[in-house]
């Protein structure tokens, strides 16, 4: 197999390339309150699920844009999902309007009220984690920001019993470019227990 070898040091714009092979990436659709009162709303494509007890997910966003700075006044922030049918909205709420402009308003979003922070969720997203930010890094050009979920919020037409329903739920992933991803098959494979894999495949 021919690779091609690419030192990140010497390449510039990095961000294309990693952006193309670090996929598909699931989308946080982060709203923040700022000191002022404005609503925020913009996409996150660096996010992801790092603790369950107790419940923390991380955001990355490179430099300090209106997210990190609300969240690093404020301490909380919400994550609203981002679905197939909210492509054309979310995509609007990642322009890089002026601090004074609330997303909610220039893509006709619905505010809905959350349970415990005061940044609002999006009333069309099929679900909410409320968060309060445990910490907050700068690594490289970037800042990651870990959040405690502190209320989950989920529409129960995407919900059997206590099962997500993936079909219903249409999460919309991030690929390379400006290329954007629906689930596309869904196929079941279950996590081995090592006596699953010595049934299946004979002992080591």
């Amino acid at each position: 197999m021919a690779r091609r070898l690419t030192d990140p040091a010497s390449m510039p714009g990095i961000y294309s390339l990693l952006g193309a092979l670090v996929v598909p990436r699931p989308i946080g659709w982060v709203s923040t309150r700022s000191v002022d009162g404005i609503d925020n709303l913009a996409p996150h494509s660096f996010y992801q699920l790092v603790s369950t007890n107790p419940p923390i997910v991380m955001i990355g966003t490179m430099g300090e844009k209106d997210t990190a700075r609300n969240i690093k006044e404020t301490g909380e922030f919400v994550v609203c999902g981002s679905t197939v049918t909210l492509i054309e909205k979310i995509n609007i709420t990642g322009v890089d309007f002026e601090a004074g402009v609330s997303e909610f308003d220039i893509a006709g979003l619905t505010r809905e009220p959350s349970e415990i922070v005061a940044p609002l969720r999006v009333a069309e997203s099929p679900y909410a984690l409320e968060c309060r930010c445990t910490d907050m890094f700068e690594m490289g050009n970037g800042i990651v920001i870990f959040g405690e979920v502190v209320m989950i919020a989920v529409d129960e037409n995407v919900m059997d019993g206590t099962r997500v329903m993936m079909d219903a739920l249409e999460p919309v992933a991030r690929l390379g470019a400006s290329d954007w991803s629906a689930l596309g098959e869904i196929f079941d494979v279950p996590r081995l227990s090592v006596a699953d894999y010595e049934s299946k495949y004979g002992a080591q």
